[in-house]
């Protein structure tokens, strides 16, 4: 049955998939991201001043595809896009709503769970590609307060929960996918609504912009305090204009908002990486945004959890490289974090308790190349040594540092004596050899700190 399955096309196997593992299901490729078209100007560097100290923060897939973990009726939908996947009319999951009634959601704990984690900001999605909003949109009744028996609001809850916490609160909205509008065609209509709205000529995205785009861009920006985030997904068919009529929309109601490059055309305050970290720094604001197993979505199923290790060099990896980590998690049907999850997410926050200096507020390091031995951030005078691979001979090398200085010093981060380490320096490459202790403080990443 196995093989079976994987030889077959996307939807056969889905079919399949009443039997199939999360490992067997196919994981669609992330889209391809229109970069920022410049460096942000000194306004866009104002209002990224906070993200670029925060460095990390928590992405949060949740809507009706959590109510069974992404399988319908019995029927393993694949991941968030279950409703593509099985073309489910828009009548029948709908329905999905009557049972939605996630009665152990606690703002309080989600954003305890992600501040403990060391992350700064949170990023729920408020409205996904099935089109059904995550909140009380007032000027479309295909919302969660509406349509299901909870009647809550969880961007209202988790708003508040972040101000009172200190974290940034931000939301994801689908720009150029809805497959509950009539109005919303796709490049290769692959991704479109076909199975209700077969003809894909008839489909005006400027009515579907006008109609629900605006108003509800409208409402998230009006209704909720601060949103510090608009992180918009697939542009889709959007047009230059409105792209930009989007962006002055979100300016005029919180000129402080910060915007994704997925706005489209070239616009926005920083760019994105789905699922991928770059080969090397980018001079301009970006993200990744990763998940934590194989799905953005609650997956029944899926326990195959990044190791803590894995995130943390992850984390290092891209501020390494002058970005910023969103770290996705998909809560349950009921409103809950998964605990495997939530493991993970306990032992970063104990990496990030110690080394937290050397992520937050860091940039890029000024290696020209990427050390075997780990990755380097850099804040002020300190320069960040981050040793994933502890010198067995004592002696850990940093070469073409590219400073020679008298006075140079270097500690460990989590000693916090402050006692200092010997080292050497070679004047003519800059070079520095910094004697360090047999044994790593944390075999996972220890910190060396070079002071200039």
């Amino acid at each position: 049955m196995k093989q079976t399955c994987l030889a077959l096309s996307l939807a056969a196997s889905l079919v399949c998939g009443l039997r199939a593992t999360a490992a067997e299901i196919p994981i669609p490729e992330p889209p391809k991201d229109v970069p920022l078209a410049a460096a942000p100007d000194a306004a866009a560097q104002s209002r990224l001043a906070w993200w670029t100290e925060a460095r990390f923060g928590m992405f949060i897939h949740w809507g009706l595809y959590s109510q069974d973990g992404c399988f319908y009726k019995g029927t393993n939908g694949g991941s968030e896009h279950m409703m593509l996947h099985l073309k489910i009319p828009l009548a029948d999951y709908a329905r999905i709503a009557d049972d939605f009634n996630p009665v152990d959601f606690n703002a309080a704990e989600w954003v305890r769970i992600a501040k403990e984690a060391g992350m700064k900001y949170m990023v729920l999605t408020s409205k996904h590609h099935d089109g059904f909003a995550m909140y009380a949109s007032e000027t479309n009744d295909y919302n969660i307060v509406e349509r299901t028996p909870w009647h809550r609001d969880p961007v209202r809850e988790l708003a508040e929960a972040c101000r009172q916490a200190g974290l940034k609160f931000g939301v994801y909205y689908s720009l150029g996918r809805d497959w509950a509008d009539p109005d919303v065609p796709t490049r290769d209509g692959y991704r479109s609504n076909t199975w209700d709205y077969p003809d894909e000529s008839k489909k005006v995205f400027a009515r579907y912009f006008e109609r629900k785009v605006k108003p509800q861009i409208t409402e998230l920006l009006t209704h909720y305090g601060p949103i510090a985030v608009l992180w918009f997904d697939t542009p889709e068919q959007i047009s230059a204009a409105e792209s930009h009529e989007l962006v002055a929309l979100i300016h005029r109601l919180q000129p402080d908002c910060i915007i994704n490059s997925r706005v489209g055309h070239g616009l926005g305050d920083y760019g994105v990486s789905e699922q991928k970290i770059p080969g090397g720094a980018d001079a301009k604001p970006w993200e990744t945004c990763m998940t934590l197993n194989g799905h953005w979505g609650y997956f029944k199923g899926d326990e195959k959890w990044k190791p803590a290790p894995t995130v943390i060099h992850n984390l290092v990896d891209i501020i390494s490289k002058g970005g910023n980590y969103l770290l996705n998690v998909g809560p349950t049907g009921k409103g809950v974090i998964p605990a495997g999850a939530v493991a993970d997410l306990q032992a970063v926050g104990a990496w990030m308790q110690v080394n937290g200096e050397a992520i937050y507020g860091t940039k890029a390091g000024p290696l020209k190349t990427v050390p075997s031995w780990g990755r380097v951030t850099q804040k002020g005078d300190n320069i960040y040594l981050h040793v994933f691979d502890w010198p067995k001979d004592g002696k850990l090398v940093v070469p073409e540092i590219g400073v020679t200085q008298a006075g140079l010093t270097a500690h460990l981060l989590a000693d916090k004596s402050g006692a200092r380490l010997n080292l050497k320096q070679d004047a003519a490459t800059g070079t520095v050899v910094i004697d360090v202790p047999a044994q790593p403080l944390d075999p996972v990443d220890t910190v060396v700190v070079l002071q200039l």
